[in-house]
């Protein structure tokens, strides 16, 4: 049985990879990069043991415990990133509880994520290598250590699962890990300034880590190299404890979710009128834009876009490390064009195979993209537009207003049109409706990240010519540069805007079939 669920796990990820090439390409280069990293990682422990044992100690602890720390959060966060093998699947197979328990545990070992973790964690052996009896030690808590790591993981998949997977749970989750996820290069930097501020504190903030459930096995080689062998079996018993104490948690909220599986609760649906298709014109665009607003504002794979918004002013002033300057403000407004105006380039793909509705009722390319430009624009033109007002009445530039409308009207039209050619060629893997945001087929976030590379370097160079004379209009001060960066941006974002719709619309009326097969592969 245990075989079984672990040969079951390969074939569903090669199935997956084999639906497209991209995938499949987009898997092996971050195979590749994945490896990088693991060399990068194993060639550091290796530099560890010329260290002191106290500093090559600590940083192992720590390391260990971010590693334990991550593994057990982030999939209750992320739900679906590596469950391959879901155990909610599983509950019509008669499979005994102890086998279940067993193969899920090797299972999550041999996917990928527990392959490099393993692979990391047993060489941590060879900061030891001066110390046979540590690097012996070494190794059988690599062992238990990896397993705490998966088995943590699936300990709190498996609460959450008895607490509820509703539509409103999953939002909160989305929220709750999204924010830290778009904070997390300040955050590191943070930590990285303090970190080397205060590099003297790291062994007593690891002796104190260590003595916790998620540093202590960790800790247990440095203390067999020093000679105290006393503390490392008391560390040593912490460790088992804390992966027996895992293991009994997950063997009782699996045997509960399985007895009594989650089902979705569909509420009783309000008499809230005809929505936004009684604001948008009774025409195929307009009953496209009140679909795609609609979407805007109930699907979380739209939402996650929104979220970061608000958080646009911290990354800029972070950064651009201003110490009280608040110039930097005014490219705010520019930024949340380019997010917004770049968020429609999965549209379709996004669609999955509701886009079948489409073609069924014989909606037009044209007027498919003129729709969901609509949904878009009614928000994000006044949001844009707004911010950039904002942002130079705060830092009292008002000779800059006119370039910088200029830089955003421009980056807007020119995405819109751009956004509505890309979505009428391509179909990208992306999360299922329903699923979590941060759901990731696999080598769909490679190809994802490919792509928006590309189409935003794509954007660059549509609105370099308004960008490059706003540019010259800040560093002379003259206005008249503002103005006419401003008529280009409108007169060249419309036109690229008529374009993308055009072309991408007709593309859509060839290839609609074409991208229907495709989004129903990847479903």
């Amino acid at each position: 049985m245990v075989a079984t669920l672990i040969r079951l796990r390969f074939i569903l990820l090669w199935n997956s990879l084999r639906r497209s090439p991209w995938q499949l390409a987009a898997a092996a280069i971050g195979a590749v990069y994945g490896l990088g990293i693991l060399v990068g990682v194993v060639a550091g422990l290796f530099g560890l043991s010329f260290a002191p044992v106290e500093v090559a100690g600590a940083i192992v602890v720590l390391a260990g415990a971010v590693l334990i720390l991550g593994w057990t959060i982030l999939p209750v966060l992320t739900s679906g990133i590596d469950q391959t093998v879901e155990p909610a699947r599983l509950v019509p197979f008669p499979i005994p509880l102890p086998k279940l328990l067993v193969g899920l545990a090797v299972s999550g070992v041999l996917g990928v994520p527990g392959i490099v973790t393993s692979i990391a964690a047993l060489s941590t052996a060879v900061t030891w290598w001066r110390h046979p009896a540590a690097a012996a030690a070494a190794i059988v808590c690599a062992v238990i250590g990896v397993l705490t790591c998966v088995v943590g993981s699936r300990m709190l998949v498996a609460l959450t699962s008895i607490i509820g997977e509703g539509r409103r749970f999953r939002e909160a989750k989305g929220l709750v890990v999204f924010v830290p996820l778009i904070l997390l290069g300040p955050i590191l930097l943070g930590l990285q300034r303090l970190l080397s501020d205060n590099f003297d504190a790291l062994p007593q903030i690891a002796s104190i880590v260590a003595w916790t459930p998620l540093g202590a096995i960790w800790a247990v080689p440095a203390d067999v190299a020093s000679g105290d062998l006393g503390r490392a079996g008391l560390q040593f018993l912490i460790g088992l404890a804390t992966l027996a104490v895992f293991a009994l948690v997950w063997r009782w909220s699996l045997a509960k979710a399985l007895e009594t599986p989650a089902r979705s609760t569909q509420a009783k649906a309000a008499n809230r009128g005809a929505g936004f298709f009684g604001v948008f014109p009774g025409t195929p665009a307009g009953a496209v834009a009140a679909r795609a607003l609609t979407y805007w504002i109930r699907d979380p794979r739209y939402a996650q876009s929104l979220i970061m918004l608000p958080l646009v002013p911290v990354f800029v002033l972070f950064y651009a490390g201003t110490n009280g300057d608040l110039a930097p403000l005014n490219s705010v407004g520019p930024i949340i064009a380019v997010l917004l105006a770049m968020s429609i380039y999965t549209d379709v793909s996004y669609d999955s195979t509701a886009f079948a509705l489409h073609l069924q009722m014989g909606v037009r390319g044209r007027d498919d993209r003129i729709g969901r430009v609509l949904a878009l624009a009614a928000f994000a033109v006044p949001v844009s537009l707004l911010t950039v007002v904002g942002t130079v009445w705060l830092t009292h530039a008002w000779s800059a207003l006119p370039g910088l409308l200029g830089i955003t009207i421009g980056v807007l039209l020119s995405g819109f049109g751009l956004s509505s050619l890309i979505s009428g060629r391509f179909v990208f893997a992306v999360p299922a409706p329903g699923e979590s945001p941060f759901k990731s087929k696999p080598g769909g976030g490679l190809s994802l990240t490919l792509s928006l590379f590309i189409t935003w370097t794509a954007l660059a160079i549509l609105v370099l010519p308004e960008l490059v004379i706003a540019i010259i209009g800040f560093a002379s001060g003259e206005m008249l540069f503002g103005w006419i960066s401003l008529a280009l941006g409108v007169l060249l974002g419309t036109v690229v805007l008529i374009v993308g719709v055009r072309v991408g619309g007709d593309i859509l009326d060839r290839r609609g079939p074409e991208l229907l097969a495709e989004l129903q592969r990847q479903g």
